[in-house]
Order: C-alpha cells, then structure tokens, then sequence
C-alpha cells in the first residue's frame, strides 16, 4: 500500500499555502483538496504540483508499506 508519510495540507500551509490561497489562485480543484483531506492519493499531476511548491520528491511524501497478502512473481 502506499500512502502519504505527511499531511499535505499542513505541509502546504507551512510552505505559505492555505486553503484560502489555493482556492484563490487556483493551484488545487475542490476535489483534490478533499483527497488530501481524505489521505487519497492524487494524481500524478496533482503529485508533481505538491512536489514543486514543496520543493521535494515525491519519497520524501509518499511511502510504501507492503500489506504481505500478495506475492508477484514473473
């Protein structure tokens, strides 16, 4: 499963991005400001926006954790 090591909102609102501002200039659509709320993943669009107003990676905000119910192979 991957899911956020962070809660994006704090860490965008921390950056000098409220939920004010980025309904204002239009940086994140209602929705995927719920999917943040929400710990959903985004896009990879929505990922490659956060990243840069972030200035990090996207490791630095997401992370696997294996479930160990299912196996892969070749």
């Amino acid at each position: 499963m991957i899911r956020y090591k962070i809660n994006l909102l704090l860490a965008l609102k921390n950056a000098g991005y409220n939920t004010n501002k980025i309904r204002k200039e239009k940086i994140f659509n209602e929705s995927q400001l719920q999917q943040m709320r929400d710990n959903k993943l985004l896009t990879q669009d929505a990922l490659n926006k956060v990243c840069t107003l972030l200035d990090c990676q996207p490791g630095d905000i997401l992370e696997y954790i294996p479930d160990g119910t299912q196996t892969y192979h070749e």
